[in-house]
């Protein structure tokens, strides 16, 4: 019996004083979380985290709230904590995986979900995960062991984990059809709110996103972001996402996935919605000026078009020439050109850091340094590529094995194109996933954000997408794998 259903056992007893007992506990209990929470954070606080309360008891009745929770943290909050200390500072983000585990957890215990599936790339993904854990070990003989290092580690390791919690939770095309709708939401409020706040006054923006401080998050004019961070150069757009090219990142991977719904017979949003979602979720891309994102998104469409659905190759032309043409555009296409030259500071110092990945990968070319630190004084981890910082941390050996992963994912990606298209409800969603995960993989050659401690929301979302990626293709072909 699970823990929800014990105490819902307990309050409706036919023995009286056991209900009245569990109900004056809880309504004790809550009176003095409330009573705390006026205290220490005030009203708004606290009347989230009542509503956090409620969530949490939603979540243990159904899974698919639990993915919500973390989808929309992702989303909307990724950088947002708790405003108390537990021996360490708890994000909403660590709150909401904890709790999609635990909810499976209980599936498990109880009998629920007697089936363990893998799929093809189950081996793969634990291997990576062992030697991410053997180079973080043998990382320890030069760096100092933090807090901050073990939790960081820690959360990547449970973002990729989350591989498995989604190949054995999400095994039926409603609930991948419900996950895929929130994710596409999520991202198009994001966005939203990425353009709101780019187009009102600068004082306002500041004020607004000033007011996430009690949950963690910066404050002043530091939270307006520019080109190298130039305030006489144009403005980039970052929503809750604190980074513009963090905000990137995530639309890279949402535009990938809400593109080949256009040509759904059903899409998971009626077409009328979907084109001005779409619509504002590019416009907030391009408000990023995040090039990287760029070439992600770019190169997945692309992908996607050649292979399938070859009308979108008119709205890549149609994006193209309004890039080009349009004087608004002109800027951002102006530091995209730049980019392509190596001429600004931003590219040039990204070369440097790429000489600086390739010096230290080739003194520890093996399973690299580790995540707590460099063991020599004139090299650092970190880099705006993420199979460089891989190769930083766990070598080659460690590089080899996630591409290998990648390899045995696409390998799969290719054999069911065919298969997919006598499933014409759950084709766009596959073709979805596998686009958001090409823009990602692509993007990733620009930025680090889906395998960088400080970044878990990033990882987390990259791996959510993997794993619905295998689901998607298990549903086609049940035998693969």
């Amino acid at each position: 019996m699970s823990s929800l259903n014990w105490l819902i056992h307990l309050l409706t007893s036919r023995h009286r004083w056991p209900a009245v007992l569990v109900a004056l506990a809880l309504t004790l209990a809550l009176a003095v979380a409330g009573g705390y929470l006026l205290a220490e954070v005030g009203p708004l606080l606290a009347a989230v985290g009542v509503v956090g309360l409620v969530a949490a008891l939603w979540m243990l009745r159904d899974i698919e709230v639990a993915y919500w929770a973390v989808i929309g943290v992702v989303c909307l909050l990724p950088f947002a904590s708790f405003p108390f200390s537990i021996g360490f500072t708890p994000t909403f983000l660590d709150a909401a995986l904890g709790a999609l585990f635990v909810v499976w957890l209980l599936q498990v215990m109880t009998g629920a979900q007697r089936r363990f599936t893998t799929t093809s790339l189950g081996g793969p993904v634990l291997l990576f995960l062992l030697l991410a854990l053997a180079a973080f070990v043998l990382g320890l003989g030069h760096a100092p062991l933090t807090s901050y290092i073990v939790r960081h580690f820690a959360e990547i390791l449970l973002s990729v984990l989350l591989f498995f919690l989604v190949v054995n939770t999400v095994q039926e095309p409603g609930r991948l059809e419900r996950l895929v709708r929130v994710l596409v939401v999520c991202a198009f409020v994001a966005a939203l709110l990425g353009v709101v706040l780019y187009v009102i006054p600068d004082e306002l923006t500041m004020r607004a996103l000033s007011a996430l401080r009690p949950l963690g998050y910066p404050t002043g004019p530091g939270v307006l972001r520019y080109i190298r961070d130039d305030p006489t150069l144009p403005q980039r757009a970052t929503s809750t996402s604190v980074d513009p090219n963090v905000l990137g990142s995530l639309l890279n991977i949402a535009i990938g996935l809400t593109v080949p719904q256009l040509f759904a017979r059903q899409p998971v949003i009626r077409r009328v919605v979907l084109v001005p979602m779409l619509g504002m979720m590019l416009l907030c891309l391009g408000l990023t000026i995040s090039r990287g994102s760029f070439v992600g998104v770019g190169a997945a469409l692309a992908v996607i078009a050649i292979l399938r659905y070859r009308n979108l190759w008119w709205l890549i032309l149609a994006v193209v020439l309004l890039l080009l043409l349009l004087p608004q555009t002109q800027d951002l296409v102006t530091h995209f050109l730049a980019g392509l030259r190596g001429e600004d500071l931003a590219t040039r110092m990204r070369f440097g850091e790429y000489r600086d990945a390739l010096i230290l990968i080739g003194r520890h070319p093996i399973l690299g340094v580790g995540f707590a630190g460099s063991p020599d004084v004139d090299t650092y981890i970190g880099v705006a590529n993420v199979y460089l910082l891989i190769a930083e941390e766990m070598g080659l050996v460690g590089l080899a094995s996630f591409l290998v992963v990648m390899g045995l994912f696409f390998a799969r990606f290719w054999r069911a194109r065919r298969a997919v298209r006598a499933d014409r409800r759950l084709e766009p969603i596959w073709w979805g996933v596998h686009a958001a995960v090409i823009g990602a993989l692509v993007g990733g050659l620009f930025d680090h954000y889906f395998f960088n401690l400080d970044f878990h929301h990033s990882a987390t979302l990259f791996w959510l997408i993997v794993g619905l990626a295998a689901a998607t293709t298990e549903m086609i072909e049940p035998r693969d794998g």
